[in-house]
């Protein structure tokens, strides 16, 4: 009885150090799953950091990183690791030939500025130990870059001394000019609203007595306001080309996993039918061959056994093809989907862009590219009905008065007011555009040759009567207008320069009228 009882102990014992083993074991798996995740989770940020250097590895790298979703498809991912590195190590060897074409490029910049003599001598002393340091090639991206930033500090110190050395230049008519053309450039120009207080800003430089300084520095700052637009535009095109190409890259791979499921499955399918046609066949047999009732009946037995495991293989390999199926379609609708949203999100920001393409960001009417579609369709109906259509052109008087007497954002003011006056005087029909600086384009369509003249004195006389009020003063501003009718086969654009000869007509007999070409 002792022997029994120690032996149970024993045992008792012995599943205890069993239960804690195990719970130990499954703590080290879990903790070996948590790191493996980071580590994969790691793998795919490094990969990104990787993106928009070459096609093939970007696609590569998506496959990759979609193989990586799960702790579970490492596996798969695995034979890709081939490729990657490959390919990683042909990137690499290309960053470093052109690294070394790029010291090559400074080392040629560097021999220009040493034959700048009027530079100050501890410039040139930095030079030459500059020039001796671009002897040692470059190994990463980060040792070229601050190169770069020396080299522009060169220049900037040779291009202040020149500067400082020089004598001022003389503020002439033309870059008065000048001013004044970039002034009304900017304001036709749509700017993100973080932009905008700047661009005021250059613009109440630009109208007053503008220095030759100043003006460059004004032309440097729109340049670059532009090209930070067009470039943050870029770069969301390139947002969504690279979600497109991954979601494209997904799809592709579940597309093929697929077709080779399809394959295999395929292929089995078809040996399990060979094996039914034998049992069949074998059936058959039995019943021409055997005369005997009960060994004919152990036979059929034995065969429709196996015809029965076989069909029951079948109906499993069916049922697997049909889950895993179902499963690819569904990791197909979520990339489409993910694919569809970014899409129409990209669509979104092109249409509202479009529409801001053909709006005058100052008067929010149509500019002159929406003008010109206009006038196509208005010639088209024009041509294809007969009826009458009439393009006419309105011109601010004295307009250049008003931004020197009151600055830039007063004009600015001006034109606004006018634009809407003139969309707010015409029917749904007609079409009124910003033609550019205090110039307006009204398209008329179906209107008496008698009642044109009116129509035109009626909006004349409405922007005539706005009481304007600058500075405590008031003031009347007009307008001078010219008119055109389209006649016989002539072009749209020939009605458009006898409207403009209309109004050169009036702004030369006493501004404020109209002036109809007949």
């Amino acid at each position: 009885m002792k022997d029994s009882g120690a032996t149970v102990s024993q045992l008792a014992l012995l599943q205890q150090k069993l239960h804690s083993a195990k719970a130990a074991l499954d703590e080290v798996n879990e903790d070996r799953h948590a790191k493996l995740q980071i580590l994969l989770q790691f793998i795919s940020h490094l990969s990104l950091a990787c993106k928009g250097q070459n096609l093939e590895l970007d696609n590569k790298l998506a496959k990759l990183r979609h193989n990586l979703n799960t702790f579970e498809r490492v596996d798969e991912a695995l034979p890709e690791l081939v490729d990657v590195e490959r390919l990683l190590k042909g990137q690499y060897y290309n960053a470093m030939v052109q690294l070394e074409e790029s010291r090559a490029c400074l080392t040629r910049v560097i021999r220009q500025l040493q034959r700048v003599k009027s530079a100050p001598e501890k410039l040139k002393k930095e030079i030459n130990y500059f020039k001796q340091d671009l002897d040692k090639p470059f190994h990463t991206l980060w040792e070229y870059i601050p190169k770069v930033k020396q080299i522009i500090g060169f220049y900037e110190t040779i291009l202040q001394q020149q500067f400082g050395e020089s004598e001022k230049l003389d503020v002439q008519p033309k870059h008065q000019q000048l001013a004044h053309e970039l002034a009304q450039m900017v304001s036709e120009i749509e700017f993100r609203k973080d932009q905008r207080e700047q661009v005021l800003q250059i613009k109440e430089v630009l109208a007053s007595e503008v220095e030759i300084d100043c003006l460059l520095d004004a032309y440097h700052t729109i340049l670059a306001l532009l090209l930070d637009n067009i470039a943050r535009e870029k770069s969301a095109s390139q947002e969504f080309l690279f979600a497109l190409n991954d979601a494209l890259a997904a799809v592709r791979e579940v597309v093929s996993e697929s077709y080779n499921r399809n394959q295999r499955s395929f292929l089995l399918k078809a040996q399990l039918n060979r094996e039914i046609n034998t049992y069949v066949d074998n059936v058959g047999e039995a019943i021409i061959e055997t005369e005997d009732i009960v060994a004919l009946k152990a036979q059929l037995t034995t065969q429709l056994s196996s015809i029965r495991s076989t069909l029951s293989r079948k109906e499993a390999l069916e049922q697997r093809d049909q889950a895993l199926l179902l499963k690819s379609m569904e990791t197909m609708r979520k990339e489409l989907n993910e694919l569809s949203y970014e899409a129409n999100t990209y669509k979104e920001r092109l249409f509202e862009q479009q529409k801001l393409n053909l709006l005058d960001s100052l008067t929010q009417l149509p500019n002159r590219a929406a003008l010109e579609e206009r006038m196509d369709m208005e010639y088209r109906n024009y041509q294809r009905h007969k009826t009458p259509l009439w393009v006419a052109i309105a011109d601010i008087d004295h307009f250049k008065a008003i931004n020197d007497s009151f600055g830039h954002s007063t004009g600015d003011k001006t034109l606004q007011v006018i634009a809407m006056a003139l969309k707010n005087s015409l029917r749904e029909s007609e079409f009124v555009a910003r033609y550019g600086g205090e110039e307006f384009v009204l398209l008329l369509p179906d209107v008496a040759p008698a009642d044109i003249a009116q129509l035109l004195n009626r909006v004349r006389e409405k922007i005539k009567n706005i009481p304007f009020k600058f500075k405590n003063q008031r003031i009347t501003v007009t307008v001078s207008i010219g008119a055109a009718q389209v006649i016989g086969s002539e072009l749209i654009n020939e009605t458009f320069e006898r409207a403009d000869a209309a109004l050169y007509k009036a702004k030369h007999e006493s501004r404020d009228r109209v002036v109809i070409d007949v």
